[in-house]
């Protein structure tokens, strides 16, 4: 089977139960899936956010490690701290209702959309600034270029 390939065959995990037909990925193939480097992939298991299965070295992922992969980087994409991903994620409980995970989730998300939204109207003025700064130099400029052709002449 090529490296590329998703395992589709029987997987004994860490607690020797057996998955069927459970899909799991290798961890170039789950680098390259979501565009992040194998160090990151690394990283993000030494930190404890995702658990990948192992086979001797070789490190198998998977439905579940996806999704927690691709909450993870949600999470950095819109600013929380690895710490914040990790404590939501751990919240989660399969047998309940989450509602503690989601209030939780609630919470910080209306904390970082404020943040967000200051930075956006601070981002705004800076380029309402920069635009008028333009400006001014586009004005002064051909101000300079009219008066060099009036002396010149």
């Amino acid at each position: 089977m090529k490296t590329n390939d998703l395992i589709a065959e029987q997987a004994t995990t860490a607690t020797g139960e057996i998955h069927d037909c459970e899909e799991l990925t290798r961890i170039g193939e789950m680098a390259k899936h979501f565009g992040i480097t194998l160090r990151t992939l690394r990283f993000y298991e030494d930190k404890g956010l995702i658990n990948p299965q192992r086979d001797g070295t070789t490190r198998l992922y998977t439905h579940r490690d996806k999704a927690r992969l691709k909450l993870i980087l949600l999470g950095r994409k819109v600013g929380f701290s690895l710490r914040d991903v990790k404590q939501m994620m751990d919240l989660y409980d399969p047998t309940g209702s989450n509602a503690r995970q989601l209030k939780v989730t609630l919470e910080k998300s209306e904390k970082q959309m404020a943040r967000l939204q200051k930075q956006r109207a601070l981002l705004d003025e800076a380029i309402a600034d920069l635009g008028a700064a333009m400006d001014d130099a586009r004005r002064r400029l051909t101000e300079h270029a009219t008066s060099q052709q009036s002396s010149a002449a």
